[in-house]
């Protein structure tokens, strides 16, 4: 396993040739399994399932169609975007195990902050209920599978302009906002959640921590 951290925003056609390649070298026995750790330039990216009346601003930011499942996603600084690329096949086949892993990770990682991120029937991602009736999105949830091999994966809100989520519907709830870890009020540092992240995987998927 192979984790990959960057601390400059990474531009989003270069994120996508990586994993395109580390995909196939993983199919081909040729590479490790990774996760990159990594944050973009403000854009929105469309799944495909994306409703393009959900594109509300679309000259706000760069658009970019990807074919990781799901609806409108925002990424920009301040977010914690974790791309995953796995052998599935060789983790046992199973698909909607594989997504339900995600989701725990991140909760884990959440409660590493004492925050409690819990799941919604018929929405995807992780949320936070902030009482009286509402909820928000913390962190979203969008895979791609070929041949067996993972990428594309989850973003964790830490402290981006939440005002940047507003020129989409996101992931095509209007019903609910979104927040994030500064936003509930804990204030800590992209290398404490990279450190969360890194120790809580091996509790969900296995292996070994990251040194």
């Amino acid at each position: 396993m192979e984790w990959r951290i960057s601390d400059q925003p990474v531009p989003y056609p270069e994120a996508l040739a990586f994993m395109e390649e580390r995909v196939a070298a993983i199919r081909a026995g040729q590479a490790p399994e990774c996760v990159w750790l990594l944050e973009h330039p403000p854009l929105y990216t469309a799944g495909t399932s994306a409703d393009p009346q959900d594109l509300l601003e679309p000259d706000r930011f760069p658009v970019y169609q990807t074919g990781r499942g799901g609806q409108y996603t925002y990424h920009g600084p301040g977010q914690r975007v974790a791309y995953v690329m796995l052998d599935l096949k060789a983790r046992g086949g199973d698909v909607r195990g594989y997504v339900r892993d995600l989701e725990e990770w991140v909760i884990r990682t959440l409660e590493t902050f004492q925050v409690k991120g819990e799941l919604r029937d018929g929405r995807v991602g992780i949320w936070v209920n902030r009482g009286m009736g509402r909820e928000d999105k913390i962190a979203a949830i969008g895979v791609r599978i070929r041949h067996w091999v993972t990428f594309h994966g989850i973003a964790l809100n830490v402290e981006p302009d939440l005002s940047h989520f507003s020129g989409i519907v996101p992931c095509g709830i209007s019903q609910h906002g979104v927040t994030s870890l500064w936003d509930l009020g804990l204030t800590p540092t992209m290398e404490e959640v990279d450190c969360a992240l890194m120790a809580t995987w091996p509790e969900v998927f296995g292996g070994d921590s990251p040194a």
